[in-house]
């Protein structure tokens, strides 16, 4: 027997306050629920939920099971028991105490493995067909897989492709999001994680061509679409033609991003401007754009906020950053450095750390220009801590800054949308900061794979030459944007908050351990035509329709 048995055979399954009670929901109108889940007809759905240890997944995919077997579909829903030997939800920051790593990424893995075991119920009240990755993994196939994970080179593991899936990708993804840093070479024990996370990636692969071997789907619908073992769950769902759609919480209190074929984190990069160039966008909804975007400098309006009393004073810029506001400045924001490391076909350098000390060599040889750089607050104050921070990296790098480089800390309080007001330009690598800073007018370098790219609106960086040769514009001429393109840049804002992230009614938030939660008090409240952003998910997932709410005609 395999350490993993071993674990799922002591697995409690109980249940917890926060589920919802999809049973009580079906007794008191059983009717209407046998009318639809004994569909024959439908579309085929499968729910790849795979790691019900997440309240966030269990809620929202327990919630698209019920609506959707509402609306005639055949929903089937698949969860690991125990089988994969790391996991999204596994996290370096956990194991720690006397153990090594080797010891305790597997105490931790046990933890994670009992509270999705927990949550297993919020499916199972539903009633609907229940996958476990452990039916579709044969104990021949693990021994096999195991041995194979174990010999090849771990050079060679990045970068594994096996029919086409990029199996060493997620993997590796994975593995640095485990060390919340975005370099493994450094880690001691990081071909122990990486193996562990090989092997999972080799599991996830072989359980879904197993499982797609026996039954047919139309769609997957899953959380995120990256990582382990979301990510293979995608790559095999695309290469056997089975549609994939993936989602996340969105910035906005009870809103969600869908996107068809792929993780957003790709998809936005390549969404075409005609879903937002012609749409309504009057005067009443540029202000109902710009209060909303004036909003996100406290995060009122949104799940996740880094400062709740962010400091907009020059004298306090002055301050901590010696920076002198009589001299042109360019702004800089960087990326959390372990955050979604997949391929770009876009990028022009190979990762943010390459681009930020190639940009601080180049400001160094321009001294009539100040760089001020913006570390990014959720190195610290994010769900997991960095273990790889940039200002550690410009230090090892530039043990002495270059005089006209200046740094706002990541746990400093200074705003950072009044700081880069005062920037000739902004460059940025992938942040969705771009998005707001061109709807305030401020020219935009983006250097990687910043959602704003290939939308018109900013200066996109090709090649690391062609980088160059727009920093030696700088500074710019007019250091504003026209006012057309401004409005323009506000349009795309509008699609991407108040469009592309779509509200639930199903959903509320709740200030606890647990982020959201579902809020139903009958079946009727999720048939056809109660909620409009229910409505357009479940148009997305059965018949492929696009996944934008119409914002401007109903508000």
């Amino acid at each position: 027997m395999t350490k993993i048995q071993e674990i799922k055979l002591k697995l409690p399954i109980t249940g917890a306050s926060w589920h919802p009670q999809w049973d009580k929901l079906i007794q008191a109108d059983l009717d209407l629920w046998q009318r639809f889940a004994t569909a024959q007809n439908g579309p085929r759905v499968l729910i790849a939920n795979s790691l019900p240890c997440f309240p966030n997944s269990v809620m929202l995919e327990s919630l698209l099971g019920a609506t959707l077997t509402l609306r005639g579909a055949q929903v089937h829903t698949l969860i690991c028991d125990a089988v994969l030997p790391a996991c999204l939800n596994l996290k370096y920051s956990r194991a720690r105490g006397p153990e090594s790593v080797r010891d305790g990424i597997w105490k931790q893995h046990k933890s994670s493995c009992a509270r999705c075991t927990t949550n297993t119920p919020v499916f199972t009240k539903l009633g609907l067909p229940l996958h476990y990755y452990s039916q579709y993994l044969p104990q021949s196939e693990v021994e096999v897989l195991a041995a194979f994970a174990d010999s090849i080179p771990f050079t060679e593991i990045s970068h594994y492709r096996r029919d086409g899936l990029a199996i060493g990708e997620h993997a590796s993804a994975g593995c640095l999001r485990y060390f919340a840093s975005g370099n493994l070479e450094r880690e001691a024990d990081s071909e122990i994680v990486l193996r562990r996370y090989f092997l999972a990636a080799l599991f996830t692969a072989r359980i879904m061509e197993n499982l797609l071997d026996k039954y047919t789907y139309d769609v997957a619908v899953f959380h995120h679409g990256i990582y382990i073992p979301q990510g293979i769950v995608g790559e095999v769902c695309r290469a056997r033609g089975v549609r994939v759609v993936n989602w996340n919480p969105a910035y906005r209190k009870r809103c969600f991003i869908f996107s068809h074929g792929d993780t957003y984190h790709h998809t936005l990069l390549e969404e075409p401007v005609e879903v937002w160039k012609n749409m309504q966008f009057d005067p009443k909804q540029e202000q109902e754009i710009n209060d909303y975007l004036r909003s996100r400098w406290s995060g009122s309006q949104d799940w996740i906020w880094f400062h709740d009393t962010p400091d907009a004073r020059d004298e306090t810029l002055v301050k901590e950053t010696g920076l002198d506001l009589s001299k042109p400045v360019i702004g800089l924001l960087t990326n959390v450095m372990w955050d979604a490391q997949l391929h770009y076909r876009a990028n022009a350098f190979p990762n943010m750390l390459d681009w930020l000390v190639k940009t601080i060599r180049y400001f160094e040889k321009r001294p009539d220009i100040q760089l001020l750089i913006r570390i990014h607050p959720a190195e610290l104050r994010g769900a997991l801590t960095s273990r790889q921070q940039v200002q550690d990296e410009i230090r090892r790098y530039f043990p002495t800054l270059p005089t006209n480089i200046f740094i706002i800390q990541p746990e400093s309080n200074i705003d950072t949308y009044t700081a880069m007001l005062k920037c000739n330009a902004v460059i940025i690598y992938g942040t969705k900061t771009g998005v707001e800073l061109t709807s305030m007018g401020i020219p935009v370098i983006v250097a990687g794979e910043a959602w704003i790219r290939n939308k018109g609106l900013t200066l996109d960086v090709s090649s690391e030459q062609n980088y160059y040769r727009i920093l030696d514009t700088l500074p710019l001429a007019n250091p504003r944007l026209p006012a057309n393109q401004v409005r323009e840049a506000r349009k795309y804002a509008y699609h991407f908050f108040l469009r592309r992230m779509i509200p639930l009614n199903s959903i509320e938030p709740v200030d606890d351990k647990v982020p959201f939660r579902v809020k139903v008090g009958s079946l009727a409240e999720l048939l056809p035509g109660t909620d409009k952003g229910m409505d357009i998910i479940c148009n997305g997932i059965l018949h492929g329709a696009p996944f934008i709410y119409p914002h401007e005609e109903i508000h």
